[in-house]
């Protein structure tokens, strides 16, 4: 039982990884203020981390909207999949070729690309949609904060992430 309305709790539920990139900032402040040569490094360290961890926590926060768009995501053992009610699919993150933000008729979907020129439509929207963060981030040379702060963003298409060209091995 819960002394708290559910959508207080939702709320706070949301921002709980910042919460704990704070407290353990705190922490790590509390070990400052103990001087010494051991806790001033320490807390150092402490204060570093949680900096790290709540940029992104915060990013991570960027990709939670609620769930208004139809259908399911799984992110599953490097591979994403859309359930949706008219279309769905999996993509292989290791078989992506491309991987955009396009608006359709005003909401965000992300755009994933295969090699073969197969596309997989998720609205940002969508249940579980969150995971594609992680996912995302697993990408070779994903600049993340271009991610996050392509949901902000007015423009149509944006293209987030190109994999680059393989090249080939020479033979002598």
């Amino acid at each position: 039982m819960s002394f708290l309305r559910p959508k207080a709790l939702a709320h706070l539920q949301r921002w709980q990884e910042v919460a704990a990139a704070a407290l353990l900032a705190a922490l790590g402040l509390w070990a400052l203020v103990l001087r010494g040569y051991f806790f001033v490094p320490l807390g150092l360290v402490l204060v570093a981390l949680a900096l790290g961890w709540a940029v992104i926590a915060l990013r991570r926060l960027r990709f939670q909207r609620p769930v208004t768009a139809p259908g399911l995501v799984e992110v599953d053992e490097g591979q994403v999949g859309y359930l949706g009610p008219a279309f769905g699919g999996y993509v292989a993150l290791r078989d992506l070729a491309e991987v955009r933000l396009v608006r359709i008729h005003g909401h965000p979907h992300w755009r994933l690309k295969q090699a073969d020129g197969q596309a997989l439509l998720i609205p940002h929207q969508a249940a579980g949609a969150a995971a594609l963060f992680d996912a995302f981030a697993s990408l070779p040379g994903a600049d993340m904060a271009a991610f996050a702060g392509a949901l902000d963003q007015p423009a149509d298409t944006q293209t987030l992430w190109v994999r680059a060209p393989r090249s080939l091995p020479v033979r002598p």
